[in-house]
């Protein structure tokens, strides 16, 4: 009896099985409607037809999968996570950033691609830099402090000797500035000696003068030196919040975009990495934020090299997966496979590719 019991357990279970897959065929046999917008080097439209990263990774996962498919192309990315939230496509391969608000409006796939937030910006020349920072108001302040100080103590030795030491601190204005010179002649302690106060008073600011110019040169030489330092706006970024100092520009619905307002960074947007580009090139933003790799690729496809350089220091980690509709039964389908492929020898070869 027992052995009768396990026999039809058994077909059942097989049955049970064949049911499944069979059940599973049929769902991915209709033709999925696979949302994408043009973004090299993920995903790269020539000629009417489709390449990238992101293109070939989902050929990867439907050799597999084996299912009928089609792309539906979107004019932007905020188009395009419309149509997956909606369910207007079945999901989207495009490389797209899993954030926390993201997740709110659909599902993701595990991460296929790791990257990060980047900035770019024109190409910096040293010498220009430098220029610039000499005719900057931190330099020209600095120098009117120090000849005022000066001014201020060469009048008041003045005021005492022009009286009594008419030979080197004559009256009205050519004695003034022969203060001045005075002045200027004991601060940088060069000590010619062709001018000297004679009276107690003269004398008194002259001492106080010598050992104030001590601590003074050193505080405004140090400040000088500091105006004309040439930093470049890479040494001025260190963190999201430093972009605030900058005319930033970005990509619109970009998670670059949801950075930015978490930290209230005033930013331009833009329809893509194209116009973000070309705002850099024309002067109108001075940062363009976006996912690293599609900056770099973009610079180097339009042969920009020499103009424009994304910075070393990046704003935080970026994964990107597919994204499904809420609730989409293609995601747990998809996902393992998709998985196991990030493994395969043929997957390590494409990044090395990109």
């Amino acid at each position: 009896m027992i052995k009768y019991l396990k026999l039809l357990l058994f077909i059942g279970l097989f049955f049970s099985a064949e049911t499944y897959a069979q059940d599973t065929l049929a769902s991915t046999s209709e033709k999925l409607q696979i949302g994408i917008t043009e973004t090299p080097p993920f995903v790269v439209k020539d000629n009417g037809e489709y390449s990238g990263l992101s293109i070939s990774s989902w050929e990867l996962v439907n050799e597999e999968l084996g299912a009928d498919y089609e792309f539906k192309a979107y004019p932007s990315l905020i188009g395009l996570m419309d149509a997956v939230e909606k369910g207007e496509v079945d999901f989207s391969i495009n490389p797209v950033t899993v954030t926390d608000l993201r997740m709110q409006r659909m599902d993701f796939s595990q991460p296929y691609f790791i990257s990060f937030t980047g900035v770019a910006k024109k190409s910096e020349t040293m010498i220009w830099t430098y220029l610039a920072n000499l005719f900057s108001w931190n330099f020209i302040k600095g120098i009117l402090i120090l000849l005022g100080v000066i001014l201020l103590f060469g009048f008041l030795v003045w005021i005492f000797e022009h009286k009594k030491n008419k030979e080197e601190f004559g009256p009205g204005a050519r004695g003034i500035l022969q203060g001045f010179w005075w002045s200027a002649v004991t601060m940088t302690t060069v000590g010619y000696g062709d001018k000297a106060p004679r009276t107690f008073g003269g004398r008194f600011i002259g001492l106080i003068w010598m050992f104030m110019a001590i601590v003074m040169i050193s505080g405004l030489t140090a400040g000088i030196a500091s105006s004309l330092t040439v930093q470049s706006i890479s040494d001025e970024i260190t963190s999201v919040e430093d972009l605030k100092r900058f005319d930033v520009v970005t990509v619109t619905g970009s998670s670059a975009l949801e950075l930015l307002d978490q930290y209230a960074v005033k930013t331009e947007e833009v329809a893509d990495e194209r116009q973000g580009i070309q705002d850099i090139l024309d002067g109108k933003s001075s940062l363009f934020v976006y996912d690293q790799p599609i900056l770099k690729y973009e610079i180097d496809r339009r042969d920009l090299g020499d103009e424009l350089e994304v910075l070393q220091q990046t704003l935080k980690r970026d994964y990107y997966g597919y994204s499904f509709p809420k609730g989409s039964p293609l995601l747990k389908k998809i996902d393992p496979i998709l998985v196991g492929t990030l493994k395969t020898l043929e997957w390590n070869n494409l990044l090395e590719e990109y």
